[in-house]
């Protein structure tokens, strides 16, 4: 796909209004509380063929209680710091095996299921209890009538409480979060609603500016919006009111821990001045964005990976 959006030059620059609920604050902090204390974080070790790798199964109490689980896989030697990662749409935790990379540089990888979710590439482990009124195929709309029962309410829910079970592993001292797509939007959500992150790895995020990628994409996920809006006429604007609550750009401009975004400038999935948005309204002072011009959702995969690894090593110090 050819580049379709803003010119570099404007993207840089692209800094629109938020729309911000009056109660955004009061909202996660009652979110969250109701949620804290209702269960315990169990680390049980699992069978992996992995020789230098630890693996641990991961149950932790999320949203309303409801248990969610995660790996946590750890080197042998020595722990630099930890990594949260959250999971692109559709995708589940997997298998240990598959998440090697982090642990292999000196990482844990406390890898955290996304309820409700799971495909063939990435299976997943964690139910969604929760039932939701009509939706499109797809999470997108799933309780989009309210906030209290919209879907991303209970996975950003989980993802706040995914940093602090993290914290409870006796290995753990400094966490950074991470994601990619959807991963990447539960990344931001989670950088805002945690204390004392020592960075965030946000890569091609979704769940972002949310009124613009409806009018500028017809890609899914954001299409599953405009799917719903289609037989729903007239009530787009108690929609995008639910959506302002979990929309990237609120959460960025609530988080402070050094960041390194990417964004691909011929992504029709998470369109780059989305991205560039959310980047743009980022709090945090120490940031920095790599650009792949001429690459779509898939972003700089590899030559991304490396550049992580480098800012990890930055952050948690490259002797450890």
């Amino acid at each position: 796909m050819a580049q379709f959006d803003m010119p570099l030059d404007q993207l840089q620059n692209y800094l629109p209004a938020r729309e911000e609920p009056a109660d955004f604050d009061d909202f996660w902090r009652r979110t969250l509380a109701e949620s804290r204390g209702l269960g315990e974080t169990d680390f049980v070790r699992t069978d992996s063929a992995l020789r230098h790798v630890l693996a641990e199964d991961v149950a932790f109490s999320g949203f309303d209680g409801h248990r969610v689980k995660a790996w946590l896989l750890r080197p042998a030697g020595e722990i630099r710091g930890t990594v949260v990662q959250f999971i692109g749409y559709g995708g589940g935790r997997g298998v240990p095996e598959q998440w090697t990379l982090l642990p292999s540089a000196g990482y844990a990888h406390f890898v955290v299921d996304t309820r409700g979710q799971g495909n063939a590439s990435h299976h997943g482990a964690t139910p969604d209890p929760v039932g939701s009124s009509p939706q499109v195929s797809g999470r997108l709309s799933s309780g989009i009538e309210d906030p209290d029962t919209f879907y991303y309410r209970r996975v950003y829910t989980d993802a706040a409480l995914a940093v602090e079970a993290a914290r409870a592993h006796p290995s753990t001292d400094r966490i950074v979060v991470a994601g990619a797509s959807q991963g990447g939007g539960i990344a931001i959500a989670a950088a805002a609603l945690s204390d004392s992150l020592s960075g965030a790895l946000i890569d091609v995020p979704f769940l972002s500016h949310f009124r613009r990628a409806v009018q500028i994409t017809d890609a899914a996920p954001y299409a599953e919006l405009t799917r719903y809006l289609q037989t729903r006429r007239g009530d787009e604007e108690d929609v995008f009111r639910v959506l302002s609550y979990f929309d990237g750009l609120n959460f960025a401009a609530r988080a402070a821990a050094k960041s390194l975004y990417s964004v691909a400038l011929c992504d029709n999935v998470c369109p780059p001045s989305t991205v560039y948005a959310q980047y743009n309204h980022y709090a945090g002072a120490d940031k920095s964005i790599e650009v792949y011009p001429y690459n779509g959702h898939e972003g700089g995969q590899w030559v991304q990976q490396r550049r992580q690894l480098a800012f990890l090593d930055e952050v948690f110090g490259a002797d450890g």
